[in-house]
């Protein structure tokens, strides 16, 4: 298992991002072998939200050229992570029998995502 601080590497802030932190959404640049999973993980860790649903696209580098020269640009992972905006304290049934609440609080969004809203 990773560290939360190897899976997520940085945000990817671009208009189309920043448009859907209203909604709850947002992107990051994660390791290229993180699973889902760890990202969801991760994310609940780092920034004490909670993670609704995880969604991943991976890219391929490109080959690029300069003069006769030939390489690739790395190949990297953008994960869009949904996070709950009304969440709700969990509940969960005592050895009693007895309803208890968690006392884990949740935050409404990122404060370290880099937008000004």
């Amino acid at each position: 298992m990773r560290a939360p601080e190897d899976v997520i590497i940085r945000p990817f802030i671009t208009e189309k991002s920043n448009q859907e932190v209203a909604a709850g959404k947002y992107t990051f640049i994660v390791n290229y072998n993180a699973t889902k999973t760890e990202i969801r993980q991760a994310a609940e860790k780092l920034f004490q939200v909670k993670v609704l649903e995880v969604n991943t696209i991976n890219y391929r580098g490109k080959e690029k050229r300069l003069g006769v020269h030939v390489g690739t640009r790395p190949r990297w992972k953008k994960a869009v992570i949904k996070i709950d905006l009304n969440p709700e304290p969990e509940k969960y049934l005592t050895k009693g029998g007895k309803e208890a609440v968690s006392p884990k609080k949740y935050k409404t969004s990122i404060e370290e995502y880099g937008v000004t809203q």
